[in-house]
């Protein structure tokens, strides 16, 4: 799967969105990428959890970990890929933590999988976990990398880089204008 190919399809799939978004970062885009929409083919899906596992030139995981809602199907399917399991951290009273009797062995080679890298809070929260648990984060993967320049600190691949705005509400052109966001 090649950049060009992931991009018209993220468009077909209705992913790519216009407007005035408020994301969970909390900073404020012109541009959404709603990832739900692309993998909600699941032949897609999987293509995009092939796609990342072919790219990744790390040690091979034990486990997958994504954090929920964002990252679940490309996390199960990147897992597929890997020959590996998959569980995934939810947040509870605002803090990343294992429920549903997931667990990370001590030792364990984790990747994080999510569906797009904004600012990496969420990566570097669910990194947190893993490690607190004695498990080694090698790595995290995405569909797609909005950091902007911004890296990890960890070793990470994307299958497609976009430069979106993103700013705060108080640098916000949108917010300014009036325009609601979503």
């Amino acid at each position: 799967m090649n950049e060009l190919e992931l991009k018209e399809y993220l468009a077909a799939s209705g992913a790519f969105l216009e407007g005035h978004f408020l994301l969970s970062s909390g900073l404020h885009s012109p541009n959404y990428v709603q990832c739900a929409q692309a993998l909600k083919n699941p032949a897609w899906a999987g293509r995009m959890g092939e796609a990342l596992a072919s790219q990744w030139t790390g040690p091979k995981p034990d486990v997958i970990l994504s954090p929920a809602m964002g990252g679940l199907i490309i996390g199960h399917e990147a897992a597929r890929a890997f020959g590996v399991d998959f569980i995934f951290s939810e947040r509870e009273n605002n803090v990343m933590c294992l429920r549903r009797g997931f667990s990370l062995a001590k030792g364990a080679k984790v990747i994080i999988v999510e569906d797009v890298f904004t600012t990496g809070k969420s990566t570097l929260a669910t990194a947190a976990l893993a490690a607190a648990a004695g498990a080694e984060v090698v790595g995290a993967m995405s569909v797609i990398n909005r950091m902007g320049g911004k890296t990890l600190p960890f070793p990470s691949l994307s299958l497609l880089k976009l430069a979106l705005t993103a700013l705060p509400a108080s640098e916000c052109p949108l917010c300014q204008a009036g325009v609601p966001a979503v």
